[in-house]
């Protein structure tokens, strides 16, 4: 209290000191015949300023000159009354001085703990994190597994989302943690992967941007095989028929037109009953066939957009020798010879396609698969966006995308999610060079008809290894 007073009249307080300094001296000195001191109001001093004349200038004005009256040492005991008459002065003057002081002291030390405050916070980030929160309390988490239609056996985030998309504000960020040094697990660790307790924001986000970790990796498939294209297949931890259907059709190329072409499955943790058994069965597949990838995020249909974004964080560690990237859904047809020609004259960068949904209508019905609030996105149609069951991306856009993703509210709807981030980046999804490319509902098989597409769904009771077959025999396609 006193350092701050004083700074405020740094001249008198010398002087204030310097007077303490003179009586003190002579005390002890012994000078005088009693050891008390009197003070007289009709002598001057120059050497010794009274104290208390200094501390009445303070309570006043700052720098301005005070008339106070001089002290001397004076031994005479006749003073007595003026003694206790200024002691009574001098103590009532010090109390209103130090209440003052504090009252100074205290609402300075709050000014400048409300200034750093506002320095050191961000409102708005404050204010999202508080809505977060509060939202987190009053969640309904959505913790189905399975390989139904529409599940994530099928992986059909994009079929769900054919005539819906949506974007929301830039929100909050977290830092993503990209686990690129991780190395394949060794199995005594793997089995005793479990999944996590599902934590969700909100019935419509997820938990993204968090951080997620590779239980089973192979951190070197692209270098391995040189690969031009890699196809990624989001796949549920159970659903071992559909991964053995691709691996004998489509997924078997390795090359088309002179280029290398890497296959690998996505899946998450399994979950419910059962789940020890299949993650025992995923590692042994995983050792077989080298082509499996597996984060520590709980595998079901409302966290497609989390297994989207760990694709894009594991193509942006592990495939940057690469070219290009497709995510397929893993009960689609894939005509890979058209799809490698259409990517040989396709832009480098900055490049997304696949079947697009230009201008769609936000849905609002409650009891829709695929509703979202107004609180979420308040506007009634949507931007451009390629359809999850099958789109195509140059490998310079997973980077970007994972950085977009920390301005961008996570939907569970993994297609409206990476729209929202291409839209956040500023870069349109590109149609592709036909619309006959891509299609979203089955179509009939011909040879003729399959070898000029790219990708189309397929129905769950089609003999898809006897088309592959079929369409691979030599001859003429049409």
């Amino acid at each position: 209290i006193f350092l701050l007073s004083f700074y405020f009249n740094f001249n008198e307080t010398q002087e204030f000191f310097f007077g303490i300094y003179k009586v003190a001296s002579s005390h002890c000195r012994g000078e005088g015949s009693t050891q008390s001191f009197h003070l007289s109001s009709n002598t001057a001093v120059v050497e010794v300023l009274q104290p208390f004349t200094i501390l009445q200038k303070w309570k006043k004005t700052v720098g301005s000159t005070s008339s106070g009256s001089t002290v001397v040492l004076d031994q005479a005991s006749g003073h007595q009354d003026s003694q206790k008459a200024v002691d009574a002065g001098k103590l009532q003057e010090r109390r209103r001085w130090y209440r003052f002081s504090r009252r100074q002291f205290l609402f300075l030390i709050l000014v400048l703990t409300v200034l750093y405050f506002l320095y050191n916070t961000n409102i708005k980030e404050s204010a999202g994190w508080f809505s977060s929160n509060s939202q987190r309390q009053s969640a309904v988490s959505t913790n189905t597994s399975g390989s139904g239609a529409g599940g994530p056996g099928s992986e059909h985030g994009g079929f769900a989302t054919a005539f819906s998309l949506a974007a929301s504000p830039p929100n909050r960020t977290s830092p993503v943690a990209t686990d690129a040094a991780t190395q394949r697990t060794t199995p005594s660790e793997a089995e005793k992967a479990t999944a996590p307790p599902y934590r969700s924001p909100s019935p419509y986000l997820v938990e993204y941007p968090s951080e997620y970790h590779f239980v089973v990796n192979e951190p070197e498939a692209c270098e391995r095989q040189k690969a031009f294209l890699v196809l990624v297949v989001p796949v549920a931890p159970g659903n071992r028929a559909h991964r053995d259907i691709i691996r004998n059709t489509w997924g078997g190329e390795g090359a088309a037109s002179g280029r290398a072409v890497a296959l690998l499955f996505l899946t998450g943790l399994p979950g419910g009953e059962g789940a020890a058994q299949v993650q025992e069965q995923l590692l042994l597949e995983s050792r077989q066939y080298h082509d499996l990838i597996q984060s520590d995020f709980l595998d079901c249909y409302k966290n497609l957009t989390i297994k989207t974004m760990v694709m894009m964080e594991w193509l942006d560690s592990h495939c940057s020798g690469a070219s290009y990237a497709m995510k397929i859904d893993s009960d689609m047809f894939l005509n890979v010879p058209k799809l490698v020609e259409m990517l040989l004259d396709a832009p480098k960068t900055n490049y997304m396609t696949g079947l697009v949904e230009r201008g769609g209508a936000v849905l609002r019905d409650r009891t829709s698969k695929w509703f979202l609030p107004e609180e979420i996105y308040p506007w009634n149609y949507y931007p451009g966006y390629a359809l999850g069951l099958g789109y195509v991306l140059s490998l310079d856009l997973p980077k970007k995308l994972v950085e977009a993703s920390r301005h961008v509210d996570a939907v569970y709807i993994e297609d409206v999610f990476l729209g929202l981030c291409m839209k956040h980046l500023g870069i349109q999804v590109t149609d592709p060079p036909s619309q006959n490319y891509f299609h979203v509902f089955p179509r009939e098989y011909s040879r003729c008809a399959y070898s000029q597409l790219i990708a189309t769904t397929t129905n769950s009771d089609v003999d898809r290894v006897s088309i592959w077959k079929d369409f691979k025999r030599p001859g003429p396609y049409c």
